[in-house]
Parts: C-alpha cells; structure tokens; sequence
C-alpha cells in the first residue's frame, strides 16, 4: 500500500516515512502544500498523512482539493496535527479528512490508525486476513501457509497483503507498480515480475501449487477464497 507522508518538519517526515517503510508500506514524502498537491495530482496514493500547518498551504485546503477531485474511493486521509482543539478535529473530518491524530503521538498508534484505515471498505477485520491456506496478519508482521510459517522480505510481505486485499482480481503490474513501489521505482525495469516470482516461489515450495496465476497481458491474480 502507497502512503504520501505529507509534513513540513523535515526530520519528522523522515522519521514517519522510515517507519511505515520498515511495515511495508511504500512511501513518498512531500514537506510542503505545493510539493503534496503535484504528488497527489500524478499518483494513486491509498492514504496520506497530512500536516495541517505548512508553510504555504493549510492542509485543510489540501484535503478539500483532494475530495473536490471526486475520485472514489480515494486516499484515506489521516490529519496530524498539534491543533487540538475539538472545532479543529471537527472542521478536519468535514473537510475530507478519515481520522485525526494529534500531535505529540505515538507511533505504534499510528501504525493501528493506519491499518484501520486501510483495511475500511475490505472484508477483513482487524489486522489479520486470510485467503485460502495463507494468513497475513499486518500488526504482527507474521505469514503462514497452513501451519507452516514464511519468511518474506519487507517487498515480498507488501505484494502478498496487496495481492490478498485484491483476492480472485486480476492486478495489473501497474497497478502493483504504483500501491507497492514508492515513486523511486524504475517502471522500465522488472522489478514486479521478479518480486512476484520470488513470492509465487516462496508460496509453491510449502504449498505445493501456484497460488499467484499469470494472466498473459494483463497481469497477476491470487487464487482463493477468504475464510
């Protein structure tokens, strides 16, 4: 899942965006209004964590500009902030926003908003998902094929979790290239094919079959049904 780390206070930004990169997520920064509007403008972002006070901008502005553009469903929107008022998270909510953390936060909240609201408008609940034989759970970090657990790189554990969030759905290499890769990814190279062939490895060798099919000229599709 992509995530757009919008927040002027340079170090924090770089903070934010090592962690969510270390659960997975791929993550652009933008450490000001113009930056983040030009990113979301070209990019299909599946949450942003959005500043409200930036040097030219108000995040507030920045979320209307994102729902006036009608796509649907869109990036989740995440307010951090240190404006705390309660008239402050209600104009945030108005405004666009999905949920609203006040700045100083922890960061494991973070993370559990974040998973929440990813996982909106999904069938699962909680962090945990399963698909056939192969269980995801996001919080923990953990992924079995029946009773026998898998060691997956960061990229391959972020490719199954989109894969699983899209079960039965022909996903296009495009699209994986966007929700998966942040926007340093090369799209001339074969980054996504081999990551997908290093996971349909990793899956066949405790399965015994593909689970992840090759649909020819149009992209990858997990087989299964969520239990």
């Amino acid at each position: 899942m992509r995530i757009l780390v919008v927040e002027d206070e340079v170090d924090l930004a770089d903070a934010i965006a090592r962690g969510l990169t270390r659960e997975g997520y791929a993550v652009d920064v933008a450490n000001d209004g113009v930056t983040a509007r030009e990113k979301l403008d070209v990019n299909p972002y599946d949450l942003v964590t959005l500043d409200l006070n930036l040097p030219d901008d108000d995040g507030r502005d920045i979320a209307r500009h994102l729902r006036a553009q009608g796509i649907m469903p869109g990036p989740r929107i995440l307010m951090v902030t240190a404006r705390d008022e309660v008239r402050d998270r209600i104009d945030g909510l108005d405004d666009g926003a999905d949920d609203y953390l006040v700045k100083p936060f922890d960061f494991q909240e973070m993370l559990a908003r974040v998973r929440a609201l990813l996982r909106r408008d999904t069938p699962t609940q909680g962090s945990a998902m399963q698909i056939g034989p192969i269980y995801l759970d996001a919080a923990k970090r953990v992924v079995s094929y029946g009773e026998q657990p898998l060691e997956l790189t960061t990229k391959e554990f972020a490719l199954l979790r989109y894969l699983m969030l899209h079960a039965g759905e022909i996903v296009s290499a495009e699209d994986l290239l966007d929700h998966v890769w942040d926007e340093h990814a090369d799209p001339f190279t074969n980054t996504v094919r081999v990551t997908v062939s290093n996971l349909r490895k990793k899956l066949r060798n405790v399965g015994g079959v593909d689970t992840i099919e090759t649909v020819i000229g149009a992209g990858y599709r997990l087989e299964g049904e969520p239990a």
